[in-house]
């Protein structure tokens, strides 16, 4: 078997964030995103897996109601500073705001045809607004309580808006209404508590409204009278009607057949579904009041028989075509309803669960051979399994009545995938994730159960370690995996391992060996099944987080709390190696690459890739604003997860390949590029050829390029074409270019000529616009007015030159057209170079006070030699 290759680099493939933090929630029209409140911010979430595509951070206010245009093209949004602001959901910019109400608005809708804005206000106040122009159309007021919902009527030809108040009323206002007596049509009173929820009936002519006083009311919008009344017995939160021509108006049409079937009369009523207190989904006939469907249990998990610990639906929404049914719990989930066709009956089931938040991840594994699944604990008294291709949650396994701190899988020679859990009420929990449910219950610890581990060859038993300090192995056989009800699992052999709390155990790969990290520093090995001491492994500072054997050496690897990763031998107990790098607590370490690598996390939010014959960290990566609590390492795809504090599930995949394989095209583009660059050069293309080598970023092939234009006939024409043909961010790199050639005498003629010809092209306006200009500008300046002053020392040594060689006749004066008429202006210019010159030479002289003087004959000899060399170089370099 060849070796595995060393891995260089993983990728965060996919992350579950926190998307909804409760509140106010607005669907598409068509279902595909949901527009949630997320703190401040607004998440555009695409309804299939959960994926933020978009984020609208706001101003640091609480939002209290979204809605959504029909075209879904823009998105409007309120909160507690009372500011109305106007999304342009493409762009992501509020293209409008205003102020209006004296409270905050609890609830918004918008008008089918675009053109209006109604909102319901605290205040007891109704607004309708212009959308264009931001100014309000219709006041409303009359409500004796907070206002929370707000409906349009659905016909753009029936000009009439519906109002639900805590005054348990309903108000049906007329927006054509001119006379201020006659706004409101009617008074719909018949609720004793607040109106939670209004809806329509499909045809438009009936009008449904719940409240907390238990009961759906049914009104007649032809007389505004009170067709029938419906006891639901719970605290509603939301109606909806159902729409004809779905898979939903199918699956109730069938169950209303059942239901009549032995009546003479098949009397047609209004059907609709209501959502509240106990968490379950009822659909409701309005003709006699009859319930045609409820759940048999709800799909929410409760942690305790309490009452007031029992949380339900908050809202709910019928989506489009046969997407279902959509509703939300107080703990931010998103639940998907959906008919599926049986061969006997069809029945309504729970296709999808998107969870807003998850709250601090304790740890969490793959599950099964392909690691499609990824079990979570996080701070709740429950399991939930997520799907890794849509990062949607497929279930949850409730039972703990804690917190569930520890969990571990399997798959068992049978092949069904099994899981085990720890948690704070001292209980360890087994479950068959094939079929969901509990198979099995062990009692026994005195402290929070920390950590668990499967056997990881027979599948026969598990491992425990509690914060009572014990360490108990627990026997699985004779445990029927199909049983529907827990059996009690019993301890095979018990050892008080520690002194204080375990924090992690780990079972060798042939089931021999157990190893415990502990609060006391220390981490021990035992022979199994009977719990024989081997060895103690001893050199952490603090406490151990985490422990894992190797799978190829004699070896065992742990994380502490001392920034610290430690690989021991099991023969003896020494320290072999010591890894650091971590700046905080290392609280997760696990090998990959059979045993050659592994990957740390901790304290300080990083995920670590190490090599373990160098010592060398070879990555790191930075994905999380908290600490690190759960890695999961898939054994077949060595794909990592990762979850922490920060609530935050991240996906890494192996990208050695795939990087390679990047480079390697980069490459080969380059050197086409490069020889495409080199053809342009020889076809004296010098506009084609610049371009190339800003893409190629060669900035000394841009100089070649420049200075070769610079010696042409022309050049100033040419180099104008080609610095036209650039882009800004081509301008922002040939700032830099010229910034590093002025730096060089050599070079500077160049960079000058190149900046001059740029200042011609480019206005003001778009050099200012060039990112980082003001730093660019700094670094020229200086080197300029350096270059400057030494060209203005030349021009005026220039004339010393022309005059000296005038009184020796070594050239003819030039005629008066040339020179200057007043020759005695001439003189004096010369005579102030010279006096200039002497002076810099006197100056010189005191700053060398050691050297010898030559004679005053040698010395006026050498100072005329000088001067006249000076003179040359002068007229040369200029």
């Amino acid at each position: 078997m060849a070796p595995q290759s060393l891995k260089k680099n993983y990728r965060c493939s996919r992350s579950l964030k926190q998307f909804y933090g409760g509140g106010p929630f607005i669907v598409s029209s068509d279902g595909s995103f949901i527009a949630c409140a997320c703190g401040d911010a607004i998440n555009i979430v695409d309804s299939t897996d959960s994926s933020v595509k978009s984020t609208i951070e706001g101003e640091s206010d609480t939002l209290t109601a979204l809605a959504l245009s029909p075209d879904d093209r823009l998105l409007f949004s309120a909160g507690h500073s009372r500011q109305i602001r106007v999304w342009d959901l493409e762009t992501l910019k509020c293209i409008r705001s205003w102020k209006g109400h004296e409270g905050p608005v609890m609830g918004m809708a918008c008008h089918a045809s675009g053109g209006l804005l109604a909102t319901a206000g605290a205040d007891r106040k109704v607004l309708v607004w212009d959308v264009d122009g931001g100014f309000c159309t219709h006041y409303f007021k009359g409500h004796k309580g907070v206002v929370s919902s707000i409906l349009f009527h659905p016909d753009t030809n029936k000009n009439i808006l519906f109002s639900g108040s805590d005054d348990a009323t309903v108000r049906v206002w007329d927006l054509l209404a001119k006379n201020t007596e006659k706004k409101c049509l009617a008074i719909l009173e018949k609720h004793f508590s607040a109106v939670t929820s209004i809806a329509l009936s499909e045809d438009g002519w009936n009008l449904f409204s719940a409240g907390r006083d238990k009961v759906v009311n049914l009104w007649d919008l032809h007389d505004y009278s009170c067709k029938t009344t419906i006891a639901t017995y719970e605290v509603l939160e939301a109606v909806t009607a159902v729409s004809s021509g779905t898979p939903f108006a199918s699956f109730v049409a069938s169950l209303d057949q059942k239901k009549s079937k032995k009546k003479e009369s098949d009397s047609q009523g209004t059907y609709f579904i209501t959502v509240g207190e106990r968490g379950v989904v009822r659909i409701w006939k309005s003709e006699g009041s009859i319930c045609l469907y409820e759940q048999k249990s709800s799909d929410i998990t409760v942690s305790s028989d309490d009452e007031e610990s029992k949380r339900g639906f908050t809202a709910a929404a019928m989506l489009s075509s046969d997407r279902g049914l959509l509703c939300v719990t107080a703990d931010q989930q998103f639940f998907f309803y959906s008919v599926v066709e049986n061969v006997e009956e069809s029945e309504l089931v729970l296709s999808k669960r998107l969870v807003g938040y998850n709250e601090e991840i304790a740890d969490m594994k793959f599950l099964g051979d392909e690691e499609q699944f990824l079990a979570v604990a996080t701070n709740l008294e429950e399991v939930r399994v997520y799907d890794v291709a849509t990062m949607s949650c497929s279930y949850v396994l409730a039972g703990h009545k804690e917190v569930i701190l520890s969990l571990d899988t399997c798959v068992s020679s049978s092949g069904n995938v099994l899981i085990v859990t720890g948690s704070k009420d001292k209980t360890v929990r087994l479950w068959n994730a094939t079929s969901k449910s509990c198979i099995g219950v062990g009692t026994g610890h005195n402290g929070d159960i920390l950590a668990v581990a499967f056997a990881k060859k027979s599948f026969s038993f598990f491992v425990s370690g509690s914060g009572d300090r014990t360490l108990k192995v627990w026997s699985l056989d004779g445990i029927s995996e199909g049983s529907e009800d827990p059996v009690n699992l019993k301890t095979r052999s018990v050892v008080a391992a520690h002194d204080k709390d375990i924090n992690s155990v780990a079972v060798a790969r042939n089931d021999s060996l157990v190893c415990t990290g502990s609060e006391d520093r220390t981490a021990s090995i035992w022979r199994l099944p009977d719990l024989v001491h081997v060895v103690t492994l001893k050199g952490h500072k603090r406490r151990i987080f985490s422990v894992e054997f190797s799978t190829v050496d004699q070896c065992v690897m742990t994380a502490s709390g001392d920034k610290t990763v430690k690989i021991w031998a099991i023969s003896d107990g020494s320290c072999l190696k010591t890894f650091e790098g971590h700046t905080s607590s290392v609280l997760r370490a696990s090998f990959i690459t059979e045993g050659t690598q592994f990957v740390s996390c901790g304290a300080d939010g990083l995920l670590k890739l190490w090599n373990v014959n160098t010592s060398e960290c070879i990555a790191t990566y930075d994905q999380h604003e908290d600490k690190v609590w759960a890695l999961a390492v898939g054994k077949k795809t060595e794909m990592i997860a990762t979850g922490g504090g920060d609530a935050v599930i991240n996906l890494w995949h192996d990208s050695t390949a795939s990087d390679k394989e990047d480079e390697f095209r980069k490459e080969e583009e380059a050197i086409l590029r490069g020889q495409e660059l080199e053809n342009a050069v020889l076809d004296a293309e010098y506009t084609k050829a610049i371009r190339l080598a800003f893409e190629l970023r060669r900035p000394h092939k841009v100089f070649e390029l420049f200075a070769g234009l610079c010696r042409k006939r022309e050049s100033d024409e040419q180099i104008v074409k080609a610095l036209q043909g650039l882009e800004k961010e081509e301008f922002r790199l040939l700032f830099e270019y010229v910034r590093e050639w002025n730096t060089k005498p050599k070079l500077c003629h160049i960079a000058q000529f190149v900046l001059y010809q740029t200042f011609n092209i480019l206005p003001p306006t778009e050099i200012v616009q060039v990112k980082g200009i003001g730093e660019l500008l700094e670094g020229l300046i200086p080197y300029s007015q350096r270059h400057f002053n030494r060209i203005d020392r030349f021009v005026r040594s220039s004339f010393l030159l022309d005059y000296t060689l005038g009184e020796m006749s070594v050239i003819d004066p030039e005629t008066e057209t040339e020179y200057p008429k007043d020759k005695k202006k001439k003189e004096k210019e010369v005579i102030a170079a010279v006096s200039a010159m002497e002076q810099d030479t006197e100056e010189l002289t005191k700053e060398t006070p050691s050297r010898k003087r030559k004679s005053q004959k040698s010395k006026d000899k050498s100072n005329k030699k000088r001067l006249i060399a000076e003179a040359k170089g002068s007229v040369i370099a200029v």
